[in-house]
């Protein structure tokens, strides 16, 4: 074979080869697209905000009451408004006595509506009990301290036993209730007692804020 017809050969392979791999990349395209590619965005900015710290501040109001000249305060709960009442029949001076004063010497004030727990002891020879009338005359003048006013509560005797009956010496007992706004008294109920000097006085009063008693 001549040499033109090599290169015409070859010429033609070349042709064919060229053709062959022209076709499988325009396939390969139509079967597995490349798809183009983008910058991923940029994240948005933070932002970052300062909440000052608050300051709070508290104030705090201490209310003071005054009392009267002599005045001494009594035992007081005031959470529940509740006074401690102590009452001692001694044994020393007059038989008829409350804390050693009788006639009235002992005023007791309280706030109103105040629950007052009595605790009453007797260290006298003779029976005494201790009793809050609600009372219609200024002072006891009858032998029965019903009969000037409204008993109110019994303590170391009872409503149908109270002017006879009391506790003995080195005994002790106890009552409460609340007492509104008023004037009252606190007597021994066994006839006569009172009218004797033992009786002393309760004032339950909204101008009080702190219980306390005057012996005057």
């Amino acid at each position: 074979m001549s040499r033109i017809g090599v290169a015409i050969l070859v010429l033609i392979f070349a042709g064919t080869a060229f053709m062959a791999g022209f076709l499988v990349y325009n396939f390969s395209i139509v079967l597995y697209p490349v798809h183009p590619t983008h910058a991923a965005p940029l994240l948005a900015p933070i932002t970052t905000t300062t909440v000052p710290p608050t300051t709070t501040t508290t104030t705090s109001t201490t209310s003071t009451s005054v009392l009267p000249s002599g005045a001494k305060v009594l035992p007081y709960d005031a959470s529940n408004h509740t006074v401690f009442l102590y009452i001692t029949s001694l044994s020393t001076g007059t038989p008829f006595n409350f804390n050693g004063t009788s006639n009235g010497e002992l005023h007791v004030y309280i706030p109103a509506g105040w629950t007052v727990i009595v605790y009453y002891t007797n260290e006298e020879a003779i029976a005494h009990n201790f009793n809050i009338v609600q009372n219609d005359t200024p002072t006891p003048n009858n032998v029965n301290i019903e009969a000037d006013g409204k008993v109110l509560l019994f303590v170391g005797t009872t409503s149908s036993t109270y002017e006879s009956n009391g506790i003995a010496s080195g005994e002790s007992a106890s009552g409460s209730i609340a007492l509104p706004a008023g004037i009252y008294w606190f007597a021994c109920g066994i006839a006569g007692h009172a009218e004797s000097g033992m009786w002393g006085v309760i004032v339950s009063s909204t101008s009080v804020t702190e219980p306390y008693y005057v012996v005057s």
